[in-house]
């Protein structure tokens, strides 16, 4: 694994998949804990779905400005497009009775039908954005400029969970005394909603809609059935997110197998480990 690592790291889109890879697994890796812990694992998969949606329109209103300006990067307009539905999905959750799960479901649903309704009024010949790439990505695929902005993302993301992160716990395993306490809980749920949604839509272009939907539930669910304090389950949570990556662009460039495939069977693989390690 040493020798073929090495000989990676001659090549320079290798270079940036693993930056990019180390920086998606720090962001996600501490905000998948508190996902996992607050039973929210649907949250990813919903946010990664909804930025799709962003990505579509995105791309239907670079088509129909010709390209100018801003518009003529689709991420900035899947941007706020996710954060309203991140929000969205949070305000719902408090104003009704339902459950998390089902308001995420109904944000899926709504942002991939939209999504779909941008994309068939833009020209097949015309199209800026492939569906195929935006749903499964190719991590060796970053560019320098994208690089740029997953490393500023995540830098930002991962600065803002450690400052709050003492706060986010509290709040996460006992938000009525937390309350009591002083705690603006309800502003931190719309605070975490919205960092996952940022997290996911700059990623999610990039390394596509299932691996980010992955990045952010399976080493956090692994991590907190071999831990037992929330500390110790987002050191591993992010040591998990890292090796695979690793892992992951070694094997896809020994035996020539998808990169986004073979990180997220690593993934599976260690969340099996550690169902059959963990004792009863």
């Amino acid at each position: 694994m040493i020798a073929e690592l090495a000989t990676m790291l001659d090549f320079g889109f290798m270079q940036r998949a693993l930056a990019a890879g180390a920086a998606i697994a720090l962001m996600a890796g501490l905000l998948g804990v508190f996902v996992v812990q607050r039973g929210l694992a649907f949250l990813g998969d919903g946010l990664a779905h909804a930025s799709f949606g962003g990505i579509a329109l995105g791309a239907l209103l670079a088509y129909g400005f010709g390209n100018a300006g801003l518009l003529a990067q689709p991420l900035w307009v899947a941007l706020p497009f996710t954060l309203v539905a991140a929000i969205a999905i949070a305000w719902v959750r408090d104003r009704t009775e339902l459950a998390s799960d089902t308001a995420i479901g109904v944000a899926f649903a709504v942002s991939v039908a939209l999504g779909v309704l941008f994309l068939s009024r833009i020209p097949p010949d015309r199209a800026v954005v492939d569906v195929w790439h935006l749903m499964f990505g190719s991590i060796l695929a970053v560019g320098p400029d994208e690089l740029r902005i997953i490393l500023i993302t995540a830098g930002l993301v991962s600065a803002t969970l450690l400052l709050l992160w003492s706060r986010l716990a509290y709040a996460t395993f006992d938000p009525e005394l937390a309350t009591t306490d002083g705690i603006r809980v309800r502003l931190l749920d719309y605070g975490l909603f919205g960092l996952a949604a940022v997290a996911v839509v700059v990623s999610a272009q990039v390394v596509g809609v299932v691996l980010m939907a992955a990045y952010l539930v399976i080493p956090a669910a692994a991590a907190r059935l071999l831990t037992r304090s929330l500390a110790r389950t987002t050191v591993v949570s992010v040591a998990i997110g890292t090796v695979t990556t690793v892992a992951g662009l070694v094997a896809s460039y020994a035996i020539d197998v998808p990169s986004g495939s073979a990180i997220i069977l690593l993934q599976a693989g260690l969340f099996l480990i550690a169902t059959l390690l963990r004792p009863r």
